[in-house]
Parts: C-alpha cells; structure tokens; sequence
C-alpha cells in the first residue's frame, strides 16, 4: 500500500521491513493419483517450474498476476517485495497448502495436484515466519518428522542451525522442556529449533520464510553462513526482509502487487533495477545504525 505522499519505491523500502502472511481463502483439495515426486535414491531429479499462478482473496481479487520462473535442481531462489506483493502466495503454493486458481506448480513435469500430498510434503522442509513448538523437550521439537533420530543427528542439526551452544547452557540441555508452544524460549531461540527441526528432516526441498528475523545480526550471520552451506543440493525458496540475506541466491525475484517486476542475480539487479538497488542502500545504512548503537550499549 503506497500512503499519501509516498513513491512507488518509497513505499517498497517502508514495507519489506514489515512482512506479514497473506490471508488467503483455500481451495478445495482436489483428488489425488499415488504417484511419487523423487526418485528414492536421488534429490529432485530435473527441474522446478512455476507458471502462471493466480490465488484469490477472500474479495475474489488475485494476488499473482502471470508470475512464471523456473528453479533447477540446487537452486537458490529468493523472493523479496513489499507486504501484499505475492511472496507468501507462491510459498503457500508450493506445498499445497492452498491452490493456484490458473496455472500451476510442476515438479520434474508433475502437476502437485496430481500427486499424494504425503509424496510431497515429504519432500519440503519449511521453517515460517511464525514458530509454534509443541510441550516437551528441546530434542522431540527438533526430532519432530524423525522421532527416530539419533542425540547425535539432533545435535548435528542444531549445531548447523546455530542452536547448540544456547541449548547446552539450558541445565538439562536437550531434555529441557520448552513449554506450551514454546513459550520458554526467545523469538531467536525458537526459530533456531525450528531451522534444526527442518535441516534434520534432510529435504529435497527448503522453504524459508523470513527465517531470521528475530534474531540480532551476529546470529543473523552465523544461520545464514549454515544455510548456505546446507541448501547445497536443494532446490530452497527463501523469503527475507533483508537483501544481505539473499546475495548469494541463484535467482532473486522482485514482487511488487502480484507481479514479478525484476528478476536476476544480486549484482545485475543492483545495476539495472532502481527499486531493488534503493533497498539495498537503505539498509545499509540502517545496519551502520543498528551496529553503533549497539556498540554503545543503547
């Protein structure tokens, strides 16, 4: 929404500071075919395409208009625009948590409404913008999806989520209860847990939406130096406020009410997209903020 006084791109920089779910109503699951997304013996085989996806709000107004990409096996791809751009959307499509009303969501040639939601959701790890943990210890909410899993796995996956050295100052480390819907645990600390919960599941698909964002940028960076590493071989879709968090993605998308308005790696579209480089820019700055006052102790 561009208020009063505000530019096209004034209102981008003010609003990608202020993600929020989309509300969207559902559509109705439709029949499904026992047919399989992966081989077992290997990562999605051959490629990921989106065409053409249009989901309605509860008005009947679409939120993506004539979005089409294409995602190769390993890729990064980051969608980054204001609140109300279609970010959300095309995150929720991808699991079928509702559907496209026009075109759809293809994994090596399959339509995902023509196959069993367990064959795909078994592939996609997902780590959303709000974490809800479940009552028990530290170790079942990371187990959660592999309650078989060994100590050993669990602290491998914490470890690379940068979760482990908080959990192991908790007096009962990985025993420790987190409360009701883990409300013993920090914002960070939860969304932590849940980044280990994900990477323990060992998806051929990573979603990540806005998954630091309650976190400081020390903890910021030692995550995003983590995923970077463990999104190799997957085929990640990643949601960030922050363009520092994105740099590296294989493909950036540039959303802007419904539509795909730039697309590119982060260099070429600091050259040639006005919009996208202005984000930049200004959070640069914000981070320069951030970090003095920090250093002062404010």
């Amino acid at each position: 929404v561009v208020e009063s006084g505000e530019t096209l791109t004034e209102a981008l920089v003010r609003e990608v500071l202020e993600e929020t779910a989309l509300t969207v109503e559902p559509v109705a699951l439709a029949g499904h075919r026992e047919v399989l997304v992966r081989d077992a013996d290997q990562r999605v085989a051959r490629h990921f395409v989106v065409l053409c996806f249009a989901a309605r709000w509860i008005s009947g107004e679409p939120v993506l208009k004539n979005v089409s990409f294409t995602a190769e096996p390993g890729m990064t791809v980051a969608l980054l625009g204001a609140t109300g751009s279609g970010k959300t959307t095309i995150i929720n499509l991808i699991p079928r948590f509702y559907d496209a009303s026009e075109g759809g969501v293809y994994i090596d040639g399959h339509d995902v409404r023509d196959v069993t939601l367990d064959s795909l959701r078994g592939q996609i790890g997902i780590v959303l913008q709000e974490t809800n943990l479940f009552t028990g210890s530290v170790r079942d909410n990371i187990a959660f999806g592999r309650p078989h899993a060994t100590l050993e796995e669990v602290v491998a996956a914490a470890t690379a989520a940068a979760a482990h050295e908080f959990i192991s100052g908790f007096p009962d480390g990985y025993e420790t209860k987190v409360g009701e819907r883990g409300t013993t645990l920090s914002g960070g600390q939860k969304q932590r847990i849940a980044i280990a919960r994900a990477l323990l599941l060992d998806p051929r698909l990573l979603i990540l939406d806005d998954s630091t964002s309650s976190v400081d940028l020390l903890t910021e960076s030692k995550i995003q130096k983590a995923l970077d590493n463990l999104m190799q071989g997957r085929t990640s879709f990643v949601i960030a406020q922050r363009i520092s968090t994105v740099r590296n993605a294989d493909l950036i998308l540039v959303l802007d009410k419904g539509q795909v308005v730039a697309s590119g790696k982060h260099a070429d579209l600091m050259e040639h997209n006005e919009i996208y480089a202005e984000i930049y820019h200004s959070q640069l700055v914000g981070d320069a903020e951030i970090e003095a006052a920090e250093a002062e102790g404010v």
